[in-house]
């Protein structure tokens, strides 16, 4: 793993709340076909110099790092949530109110 690493980070046009990380410049055709395809088209959101020691929304830098020297990406899905049922009812009872 390198101590430091140029990354394009990028929004998918099919589903929400889920981002790529790949090393900047990476052809989009050298991915594997499995993720280019539920993944969608590409959307840039943002290039960084990244660090193993960046903290990141919901992961690190040294697990995105370690991602890229693994497997030459890093595929950021949005969390569970858990709590849906409870949101839900949440917001109809507000609505009531």
């Amino acid at each position: 793993m390198k101590d430091r690493e140029f990354v394009s980070v990028f929004r998918s046009s099919k589903k929400s709340d889920t981002y790529l990380y790949v090393r900047r410049g990476q052809k989009w055709d050298e991915l594997p076909e499995a993720l280019r395809s539920i993944f969608g088209k590409p959307i840039h959101s943002m290039d960084l110099l990244l660090s193993p020691d960046k903290k990141l929304a919901r992961t690190s830098g040294q697990e995105v790092l370690a991602a890229l020297a693994e497997k030459e990406f890093f595929l950021q899905m949005p969390e569970e949530q858990d709590t849906y049922i409870v949101d839900f009812r949440r917001k109809a009872e507000q609505r009531g109110k």
